[in-house]
Order: structure tokens, then C-alpha cells, then sequence
């Protein structure tokens, strides 16, 4: 790496001259030796902050299980005390660090400042049962309390007191790397990030889970030591470069005028608000997932095979999310994740079919993993954009506290979600007559939910054009006399590549025809069965309604084509183009679910199931459908903002060349 001087010097920039290339992150300059420094530091601080936060909640569970704690006394220790530290002192730390000038930097003190602490209070909780049972022999006045109740309430002091720093850390480290990572490789970074953090979880899980109880002092300690050693070092490897200082309205005033000022910066835009609303729609919908095992169960798996189904899932989670990193960077996050959050608020209702089916719990195993095998890759892709996305949209002078902001919004929103569908469930359940049969409803929740954080970020991606998208977005600002806060570092992604967008409609199209040709071939087999109900369903309304879906989707590519061969001529489209890559993800992921699809109608043929042969048919032309509604949204928010001219895209030297457009 090459040296950004003292924190409290200015560095003066490196040229690319000769064959160093060097990347800037405002006043930090890297060559590729100190970029991968860099990152191999922040990795292992990951490492071990994953260990040390790992190692404390399932051995507490266990404990507080056997000194008799009730379930609600578990939920406010563990998880109401820790949400309402996580809204109260998240958002000052955050606010506090954006503004501080110091030696070190203004994310590393708060880290290094907390440091002891958060270890000792680790240390002292993983020996809480034996630190109690000293205090009531020192103490008379804990002597008649029982020792369970001591050890109970000795633990909630402790973990309250260690979930307090531990918000310091959680806070700034996660900012850190916007202020020390050149924004080009954001994306690849939260990949690699997400993989340590995946890994670490994992290696606590196989090996140590198992002894959390038995030696929880021992586990714990060693989690807090190898926290403080290890990100101890990285502090003081890791260097921040100089800020500009805070503007003098920013540094003086009490806490009355800092919390207005707070909410004047962080909430005063529309801009940001759908990027908040956004992701406040993504925490509530994923309230549904603490019951995704009620539901395997009630679908007939065990827990033995539900664990195996989430095992495979995490290792193709880490494949694809090396896969997916450097796809974040190229094709802008904020434009990944509207399309991706787009087409699976059209195609995400795929759950309705369970309502009225069960099949066998090994075909319903092998049917489940092969679609989270085919669509892992985006569902990765997906998740890597919510940071690179934040990152590359926020003021980076107040990214902490813009994002305690989020998460003050997106918290309330888990909160009354979390409730919320547990009232929903307990109706359906009561319907149902008490039956577990209401888990099979779980589908409706994330998916209304999705639709509501689509339409957020799909307004959000039209008002970042108007802004200046690729080219020249600068962050809002309307705190500031000019309105917006310049942009250090532009970073532009991929742009448009009409060939590769007809490629992947045309993907499209023959994935339509390989359904009928397949189907036609499944019809011969349900005829072997005598299952002709099921056949005379398929020739008469599946394969007609099939072949107009088909006929709608090539009208779609012609009309595509048409805006491409408009906007290369300088005239204006009737609609937008979509970007090329999340099409052609999602094509290339659809002709790979065929090989599920060959296998889900085999089975079901072969057990004679035929009115799930229909209802699966039904899904089948509900999803087609949904896909060509999602690209019809993705040209309207792909509208040009500006004149035809200022929205050219790249051109294509004979459109009528391509193999792909001439078929």
C-alpha cells in the first residue's frame, strides 16, 4: 500500500503514470500490493468481530434455558434489550463519528476506545454462573436471592453492558470501509466480506457450537481475546486518510441542535426516503423467515433434512457469492437490486401451489433444493447490492449517519412486522382449528412485502437519473448552500450492451419453446399413465395459452429492438432499454430451472398425480406471464430522463448481424 501519510496530513495524489496503477479513495491512494493489504486486514478484523458476536447468543440461550428462564425473560435479554441499544446508541455513535477529527481517524477511535471494555464484559459473561455465586458469598445482601435469579439478572447486566459497546463497534466498522475502500471495488469487497463472515459462522457452528454450554466461560473468552488481539492489530494497520473538518454549525450547539440537525440532513430529501422505505419493506417481509422451518415441517420434512437443505443452500451462497462480487461493481447496485426486486415482485407468488398440494417429502426435498440451487445466484446477487448500493448513494461525509437513519426506520419496521404476522398466523391457525397447516401462507408475506420495496426502488432509480445517474449523480444535499455534495470518486458502471439485451430476450423467447416441446413430450408419458385428464388440460389450454405468451414475449423483443435501433439513430424511444445484465441473469436462470422442471413432472407423472400436474401447469403460465410484465416495468423505469441525445447508448455496428437478432 502506498502510505496516506498521518491521518492529519493531506496526501498528495499519485499519478498512473508508467506501469503503477493506483486507485484513489479520496485522499488514500493504493496500488494493487497495497489495495490487497488493505483488504486482508479489514478481512480478518471481519474474522474475528464475526467470532466474538457469534460465540455469545446460542451459549446464553443454553444457559438461560437451564437456569429455568422463561421464554419471555430470553426474548428481553437477548433480543428486546440489544433493539432498543441498537436505536438509541447506534444513531448518536453514528452521528458522533461522521463529525469527529482525530489522530487515528473518526471510525477506528470509537473502535479502539471500547475495546477493553467489550472484552471484559465478554469475559465476565461467559463466567457469569461463577462471578454470581461469589457475589452472594462477598455480599450479604444477595445472599437470600436465589442463585438462579442472580445468575439470570447478573447475565442481563452483562450483556446489556456488553451489547453497548458492542453497538460502538457495529456501527463504525461497517463505514470504515466506505472511507478506506476505493468505491470500484466496493462490491467485490462486501463478497469477499460476506464469505469470511459466512466461513467464520460456519467453522463456530461445526466445531464449537456443540461445547457452548459445558465450557461457555472458556468459549467466550477466547472469542473476547482473540477479538481484542486481533482487531486490535487491525486499527493499527488500518489508516484513514484526513477529512475535511466539519462546518463550524456542525461542531457547536447542544444535543437539541444536533438531533435537528440530524433529522434535517438524514430526512429531509424524498431522494433517500425511498432507499429507507425500500429496505424498511425488506426487514418486514423477512419477518416470515423464523417460520420457514414450520413450514418445511409441515411439508413433510424433518429437521435433519430441513438442516441439510439450508447446509447446501450456504455452500452455494459462498460459491455464487464469489461468483457475484464483481458484477455489483459493473453493473451499478442500485440498478441490480430494482431489477432483481422487479421481477421477483411479478414472478414471487410461486408458494399459492402448496395450498393446494403435498407431495411426497423426498421429491418436495429435491424439487426445494434445485430452485434454491438455480436462483441462488441472484438471490446472492441481490443481498451483495444492499451495502455497495447505500455506499454509493449516501453523502459519504455523513454515511454513518445516514445509515443509522436506515436503520432506525427499517428497525421500527421489523418490529411491528415481526408482531404483526404473528397475529396474522395465530388467525389463520384458528381457522384451520389449531392445524399447522397455516405455515403454508408464509409465501404471501415476503412477497406483498417485495412489491411494496420494488415500487420504492424503482421511484428511487428514476429520481438517481434525473440526478444524473451514472454519469454525474452527486448526492443530494439541502443542507448545504448548492444543493448536493460532489462526488470524490465517480465510479461508472458497464453500460448498456444491445447485443448482450437481445441475446437475453431471445433467451427468453426459446425458453418458451423449449417448454411446449417439453410438454409435448410429458403429454406422451401421461397418456402411458392414463393420465388423460392431465393430458387433454396441457393440449388445450397450457400449450395455447404457452404460444401466445410466446407470440407476447417476441413482440416484446421487437419492440426492445425497435427502441435500440431509435436511440442509436439519436431519436427518442417509445420506452426504455433495460440493462443487459440482471436480463441476462434471469434468462439464463430460467432455462436452468427446466432441469427441475423435467424432474418435478416426471416424479409427479409417475405418481399419478394429476390434478397437481394442472396446478403446477397453472404456476407454470402465471410465472411466464409474470417475467414479461417485469420486463415491461423495467422499460418504463428505464425511460430517458433527458433528451435522446444525452441517453445514447453504445453503438451496435449492424444490428441485423447478430446471430442471436436474426434467428
Amino acid at each position: 500500500m502506498i502510505s496516506p501519510g498521518k491521518p492529519s496530513e493531506p496526501v498528495t495524489p499519485l499519478s498512473n503514470s508508467g506501469e503503477t496503477k493506483v486507485y484513489h479513495c479520496g485522499p488514500l491512494t493504493y496500488t494493487k500490493m497495497g489495495l490487497a493489504i488493505l483488504f486482508a486486514w479489514l478481512l480478518w478484523g471481519d474474522f474475528c468481530f464475526v467470532l466474538m458476536e457469534a460465540v455469545a447468543p446460542p451459549a446464553l440461550q443454553l444457559k438461560l434455558k437451564a437456569l429455568g428462564a422463561s421464554n419471555t425473560t430470553m426474548a428481553v435479554i437477548l433480543s428486546v434489550l440489544p433493539g432498543i441499544l441498537n436505536m438509541t446508541v447506534c444513531p448518536w455513535v453514528s452521528f458522533s463519528s461522521d463529525r469527529h477529527r482525530g489522530r487515528w481517524g473518526r471510525r477506528i477511535p470509537y473502535i479502539l476506545w471500547t475495546l477493553p471494555f467489550l472484552t471484559l464484559s465478554l469475559i465476565l459473561l461467559g463466567w457469569s454462573q461463577q462471578l454470581s455465586n461469589m457475589l452472594q458469598r462477598a455480599i450479604p445482601l444477595f445472599a437470600n436471592i436465589a442463585p438462579a435469579t442472580m445468575t439470570i439478572s447478573l447475565i442481563l447486566v452483562l450483556y446489556v453492558t456488553f451489547q453497548f459497546f458492542n453497538m460502538f463497534v457495529g456501527s463504525v466498522f461497517w463505514y470504515l470501509f466506505n472511507d478506506v475502500v476505493p468505491p470500484q471495488f466496493l462490491g467485490r469487497f462486501m463478497g469477499m466480506f460476506r464469505i469470511v463472515s459466512s466461513g467464520a459462522g460456519a467453522l463456530y457452528n461445526y466445531y464449537l457450537l456443540q461445547y457452548s454450554e459445558s465450557y461457555m466461560g472458556w468459549i467466550l473468552t477466547g472469542g473476547a481475546l482473540l477479538y481484542f488481539v486481533g482487531f486490535g492489530i487491525v486499527c493499527l494497520r488500518v489508516k484513514e486518510g484526513p477529512y475535511p473538518p466539519p462546518s463550524e454549525a456542525e461542531t457547536h450547539g447542544g444535543m437539541i441542535e444536533a438531533f435537528k440537525a440530524f433529522g434535517k440532513q438524514s430526512f429531509s430529501a424524498r431522494f433517500y426516503w425511498y432507499f429507507y422505505l425500500a429496505q424498511t419493506a425488506q426487514f418486514a417481509g423477512n419477518a416470515y423467515l423464523i417460520y420457514v422451518l414450520f413450514f418445511n415441517r409441515q411439508m413433510g420434512l424433518s429437521v435433519d433434512q430441513y438442516g441439510k437443505l439450508t447446509a447446501y443452500s450456504l455452500v452455494a451462497t459462498l460459491v455464487a457469492t464469489y461468483l457475484t462480487a464483481i458484477f455489483v461493481d459493473r453493473w451499478h447496485p442500485l440498478r441490480v437490486r430494482a431489477y432483481l426486486s422487479v421481477f421477483t415482485a411479478t414472478t414471487g407468488f410461486g408458494g399459492w401451489i402448496w395450498l393446494a398440494m403435498t407431495l411426497p417429502p423426498d421429491v418436495f426435498f429435491w424439487i426445494s433444493l434445485g430452485g434454491l440451487l438455480v436462483y441462488n445466484f441472484g438471490q446472492t446477487l441481490f443481498d451483495a447490492c444492499s451495502i455497495p448500493m447505500f455506499m454509493r448513494l449516501m453523502p459519504k461525509s455523513l454515511y454513518g449517519q445516514f445509515s443509522a437513519a436506515n436503520n432506525m426506520i427499517r428497525t421500527i419496521g421489523a418490529i411491528v412486522a415481526g408482531y404483526l404476522i404473528g397475529i396474522c398466523l395465530d388467525g389463520i391457525t384458528h381457522l384451520y382449528g389449531g392445524s399447522d397447516f397455516a405455515y403454508r401462507w408464509i409465501f404471501a408475506w415476503p412477497w406483498l412485502f417485495s412489491i411494496a420495496g420494488s415500487v420504492f426502488l424503482c421511484l428511487g432509480y428514476r429520481e438517481w437519473k434525473r440526478l444524473g445517474g451514472d454519469e454525474n449523480y452527486r448526492p443530494p444535499a439541502p443542507w448545504k448552500p448548492e444543493g448536493f455534495e460532489e462526488v470524490a470518486d465517480k465510479v461508472k458502471s458497464v453500460a448498456q450492451n444491445p447485443r448482450i439485451v437481445m441475446m437475453a430476450m431471445w433467451l427468453a423467447v426459446g425458453g418458451v419453446a423449449v417448454n411446449v416441446l417439453l410438454v409435448l413430450v410429458f403429454m406422451h408419458y401421461m397418456r402411458e399413465h392414463e393420465l388423460l385428464r392431465s393430458a387433454l388440460w396441457y393440449a388445450k389450454v397450457f400449450i395455447p395459452i404457452k404460444l401466445g405468451l410466446g407470440v407476447l414475449a417476441w413482440l416484446q423483443l421487437r419492440h426492445v429492438r425497435r427502441d435500440i435501433a431509435a436511440q442509436q439513430r439519436g431519436q427518442s424511444t417509445r420506452m426504455g432499454i433495460p440493462h443487459h445484465g440482471v436480463l441476462m441473469v434471469n434468462a439464463i436462470q430460467g432455462l436452468a430451472f427446466y432441469l427441475v422442471y423435467w424432474y418435478q413432472m416426471i416424479k409427479m407423472i409417475e405418481l399419478n398425480l394429476d390434478h397437481e400436474l394442472i396446478l403446477f401447469g397453472i404456476a407454470n403460465l402465471m410465472s411466464t406471464t409474470g417475467v414479461i410484465v417485469g420486463v415491461q416495468i423495467l422499460r418504463w423505469v428505464e425511460r430517458p430522463v433527458g433528451s435522446a441525445a444525452e441517453t445514447r447508448a453504445p453503438q451496435m455496428d449492424d444490428l441485423d448481424a447478430s446471430p442471436i437478432a436474426t434467428r
